[in-house]
C-alpha cells in the first residue's frame, strides 16, 4: 500500500500527459480464496494498532489527535472532515508529511534538476532487467504517461513508486490540480482557520530515502512492485476499501503475498525487499517524526495539535503509535463517525 510518498509523487505527476479515466475495478478480497484471505488476516493480527485510522495520544495536559490519511481523492473523506474539521479549527497546529511550502520546493526542484529522477550515465533499465520484465515494465509505465525511452533512464526507486500509483489516480491528480486527498483537505481547513501548518520532514526526503541501496536491491524493488501494476485499478479499489475499513496493514500484507505469487522472486527475496521498503518508507521516517510531534504538543499544551499522515505510519512495533506509547503517551482509538466505515 503506497500511502507513504504518494502525495509527493502525485505532485510530480502533474506534468505527465495521462489520459483521463475513472478508477473502476473490483475489490480483490471479494473473490480471493478464503484460505488466502485468512492468511492475510493472520499476518496482521500481531501487528500493534493494525486496526483503526484515528487516535488520540495524551501525556499530562498534552493532546495529539492522529489521523491516518489516504493521499488521493474519495467522497468518503467528507465524513472525516465533518468529524475532525472543527478540531483542526481550534488546534494550535496541523502537522503533515509535507506542507504547501515543501510541495512547492519539490516541484521546483524537479523542474530545475531532472537528474533527481533520471540517470543519464548509468546502465539503462532494459540492460538491467530481463526482456520479459522490461516489456512488462515499459507497458505499465506508458499507461502512467511515461514512454519507454524515458522510463529506460528513470532511477529504480522512482519507477517502483510510480508503479504504486494507478493511471486513474494520476489522471485525477492532473484534473484536480492536486491529489484531493485527505492530507490536502486537512491543510485547506487549517489554512482557512489560520492554523499553522507544519511539515514533519524536509521537502527533499523523497530523494534521500533510497541512498545506499545496491544495484540488485534497486532492481528487486521494481520486481516486487510490478505484479500489482498489472491490475492497477483493481489494486486501487482494494487499497481504498481496505483504508476506509480501517485495515491499512491488510493491504501491505496483500502486496507481500502478491509478490510471493507473481514477482518471480523467492519468498526470502520478497521478505527482504518488503522489510527494506518498510524500513526506508516507514520505520526510519516514523522515528524522525516523534521529536517534532512531541515538540509541537509541548508548545500547544491543552489546546492540542492534529497530525495527519499516511495511515501505514500508524501501526507496527516501529509505527508512530507504538513509538509514542513507548515514550509514555496514552493511546486511545477514536471511532469514525458517519460513512467512514470500520
Amino acid at each position: 500500500m503506497r500511502l507513504t510518498l504518494a502525495s509527493a509523487l502525485a505532485t510530480l505527476c502533474l506534468a505527465l500527459p495521462v489520459a483521463a479515466q475513472e478508477c473502476v475495478g473490483r475489490n480483490l478480497f471479494e473473490d480471493m480464496p478464503s484460505e488466502r484471505l485468512s492468511q492475510l488476516h493472520a499476518a496482521t493480527q500481531d501487528v500493534p494498532f493494525h486496526q483503526g485510522l484515528f487516535w488520540r495520544a495524551t501525556k499530562g495536559d498534552q493532546v495529539v489527535t492522529l489521523l491516518g490519511t489516504y493521499h488521493f481523492d474519495d467522497p468518503r473523506h467528507a465524513a472525516t472532515m465533518a468529524q475532525f474539521g472543527p478540531l483542526i479549527d481550534k488546534a494550535a497546529a496541523l502537522l503533515v508529511e509535507a506542507g504547501p511550502e515543501e510541495e512547492d520546493r519539490l516541484g521546483k526542484a524537479m523542474a530545475e534538476n531532472p537528474a533527481l529522477i533520471v540517470d543519464a550515465t548509468g546502465p539503462t533499465l532494459p540492460e538491467r532487467l530481463g526482456k520479459e520484465e522490461w516489456d512488462t515494465l515499459w507497458k505499465a509505465m506508458e499507461l502512467r504517461g511515461l514512454p519507454a525511452v524515458v522510463t529506460s533512464r528513470m532511477r529504480p526507486w522512482y519507477v517502483s513508486m510510480m508503479l504504486g500509483i494507478s493511471p486513474c489516480m494520476m489522471a485525477q491528480v492532473k484534473g484536480n490540480g492536486d491529489t484531493g486527498g485527505l492530507d490536502h483537505q486537512l491543510i485547506e481547513r487549517a489554512e482557512a482557520a489560520d492554523v499553522p501548518v507544519k511539515a514533519l520532514e524536509p521537502w527533499d526526503t523523497v530523494f534521500t530515502l533510497f541512498q545506499g541501496m545496491t544495484p540488485q536491491e534497486e532492481i528487486d524493488m521494481i520486481r516486487a512492485s510490478m505484479p500489482a501494476a498489472e491490475y492497477a485499478d483493481d489494486y486501487t479499489v482494494t487499497l481504498t476499501d481496505a483504508y476506509f475499513s480501517g485495515d491499512s496493514w491488510l493491504i501491505w500484507e496483500f502486496g507481500r503475498f502478491d509478490a510471493y505469487d507473481n514477482s518471480g522472486m523467492t519468498r526470502a527475496e520478497v521478505d527482504y525487499q518488503m522489510d527494506r521498503a518498510q524500513e526506508k518508507l516507514m520505520d526510519e521516517r516514523n522515528q524522525a517524526w516523534i521529536a517534532p510531534i512531541e515538540q509541537a504538543a509541548s508548545r500547544a499544551g491543552a489546546q492540542g495539535v492534529v497530525a495527519g499522515f499516511g495511515a501505514l505510519h500508524l501501526p507496527g512495533e516501529k509505527g508512530v503509535l507504538s513509538l509514542l506509547q513507548n515514550r509514555g503517551w496514552t493511546i486511545t482509538p477514536i471511532e469514525p463517525e458517519g460513512a467512514n466505515g470500520g
